[in-house]
């Protein structure tokens, strides 16, 4: 895929109410999966941080980042930047999906297969 180059909120507004919004989707599955016994994680989110504790140890960060209009993660296998275009949050360099990234770490900091 090819880098990211444009986002769709074209207001800071809408920025903040699409990533308010892909923030408490994240912590509602975490909570899930605390409520269904799949896995212990510990969320806490601090305004537009949101941090992931496993139980190893291991932490992943999602942080709104409002004057750029993106979402940065961070994880054990790196860090990722993020605009939303086309009704998804996609990597600013590989145009991969924020979800999918995110999946993707939090399996391999679990050592259990998670989707989010």
């Amino acid at each position: 895929m090819s880098p990211v180059t444009a986002s769709d909120p074209s207001s800071d507004a809408q920025y903040h109410a699409l990533a308010s919004t892909l923030l408490a989707r994240i912590e509602a599955q975490v909570d899930r999966w605390l409520q269904d016994d799949v896995v212990d994680i510990d969320a806490a989110r601090t305004g537009g941080l949101l941090e992931l504790s496993f139980p190893n140890g291991s932490k992943i960060v999602v942080n709104t980042q409002p004057p750029l209009h993106e979402i940065w993660l961070a994880a054990r296998s790196g860090g990722f930047h993020y605009r939303h275009v086309g009704g998804q949050w996609r990597d600013t360099k590989t145009g991969e999906d924020f979800v999918a990234t995110l999946s993707r770490c939090a399996s391999e900091q679990a050592a259990h297969p998670l989707s989010f």
